[in-house]
């Protein structure tokens, strides 16, 4: 029998989506998948105890992402080891659907106070944003004798090592942040590591510490219910939130800066459109109104930057650490 014109270009047309599904099917896995990205839920290890900024930040940041994408994303906090037990267990990961929020104690800190990392940070992972700071505030427990920076420096110099300060570990924000003002101020001030924030917190609200210095996200609350004094924010503004408060700069210190960050990185095995994927929908994310207003409710100041730019940032904030890091001699816990 002869086929008619249109029975062979019905017949061609077919040949032609067979051979584009042979195709498809024959592209590797892993670029099938790309486009598919993301195909199951996103974990967002954060490597840090719960109660803190990190937490925070990543919490507001992950309700607004999974909307973008899609796809659920929660947070799995993953504690230890000034963040490197969680950065080595995420430089491992290999499904694609892993993620980490990055900060300055494991993007800019710990390479320069361990010997040995689980993981190398230029080769295992990729910056994707930067996503928000948060001010780092100067905390002392009411019982304190001390209503400002100026008073607590005087009394630290009459009390030299009587004083405690607490951070969340060694190398964390909080542990720079008051070892760099003991090199600003010249003051003696016994350091009490802790593994996280949240435990932290209760011993300084309980009187167990003296001082520490935390980000504003994780004790608003507390400083507005009087159970936490804050003496002086690390910006270089005051806050609105604490109108009142002033700035260590402005209490005898110019120049004087320090503010806590939190970006988002991935694997290195992470396909390159699935990163550039994920660093439009954190920009989105942390700029939408309900994350917004989350993070002002804490003072923190959302960014949203490019993958290049946060990669600039993170080499910049080396640079900066690195001779404080050297000059305090900080060692892991």
């Amino acid at each position: 029998m002869t086929s008619s014109p249109t029975d062979r270009i019905d017949r061609r047309a077919l040949l032609r989506l067979g051979a584009a599904a042979t195709g498809a099917l024959a592209l590797p896995a892993s670029l099938r998948a790309q486009s598919a990205w993301p195909s199951k839920a996103i974990r967002f290890v954060v490597p840090f105890a719960p109660g803190g900024s990190s937490e925070i930040i990543a919490r507001a940041t992950a309700a607004e992402m999974q909307k973008i994408l899609g796809q659920s994303v929660f947070v799995d906090n993953r504690p230890g080891g000034a963040g490197n037990v969680a950065m080595g267990e995420v430089a491992r990961a290999d499904d694609q659907h892993t993620i980490i929020l990055g900060h300055i104690g494991t993007m800019a800190v710990n390479p320069f106070i361990f010997d040995r990392l689980p993981y190398d940070l230029a080769r295992d992972f990729r910056p994707v944003s930067l996503l928000a700071k948060v001010p780092s505030l100067y905390l002392v427990h009411p019982d304190l004798p001390v209503r400002n920076m100026s008073e607590f420096i005087a009394h630290a110099k009459k009390n030299p090592g009587r004083l405690n300060y607490g951070s969340a570990g060694n190398g964390s924000a909080g542990h720079l942040a008051m070892e760099y003002l003991k090199m600003a101020s010249g003051t003696f001030i016994t350091h009490v590591p802790y593994r996280g924030t949240g435990p932290m917190l209760t011993d300084l609200i309980a009187g167990r510490l003296d001082a520490a210095s935390i980000g504003a996200a994780a004790v608003l609350q507390f400083i507005r219910a009087g159970k936490l004094r804050c003496i002086a924010t690390g910006t270089t503004q005051r806050i609105a939130q604490l109108p009142d408060v002033p700035t260590v700069a402005e209490q005898g210190f110019p120049g004087f800066e320090m503010t806590q960050w939190y970006g988002l990185n991935v694997p290195a095995n992470l396909p390159q459109p699935a990163i550039e994927r994920l660093a439009t929908a954190a920009a989105k994310a942390v700029r939408e109104p309900a994350t917004l207003e989350r993070l002002a409710h804490d003072a923190a100041i959302a960014v949203g930057s490019t993958s290049a730019d946060y990669a600039k940032f993170i080499e910049a904030e080396q640079k900066r650490w690195k001779p404080v890091i050297a000059r305090a001699k900080i060692k892991p816990d």
